[in-house]
């Protein structure tokens, strides 16, 4: 289940191209973590591996995560509220 989670928010992660020329890589509704990289590539690869720490953390913590495409990692009745946009 752990896996499939990964992937599933994997798959709608962001890539955007930086001013500098580089890309930063984001999930959509989970802030913390990013990666960064001269390529797509290398952004969503160091995306994945932050991404994997992160998780083990929040769920070491017992936080509240979202559901990525059907797929839920909260137990014992943590529910997971979406944040609020910064600047909002």
């Amino acid at each position: 289940m752990l896996t499939e989670y990964i992937e599933k928010a994997m798959a709608v992660a962001v890539v955007e191209r930086t001013e500098e020329g580089q890309y930063v890589a984001s999930i959509p509704g989970i802030q913390g973590p990013w990666g960064h990289g001269k390529t797509r590539k290398e952004a969503k690869a160091e995306l994945r591996s932050v991404f994997e720490e992160w998780l083990v953390l929040a769920l070491r913590d017992d936080e509240a995560l979202p559901e990525m495409e059907g797929v839920s990692l909260n137990f014992g009745g943590k529910q997971w509220q979406k944040q609020p946009a910064v600047g909002m």
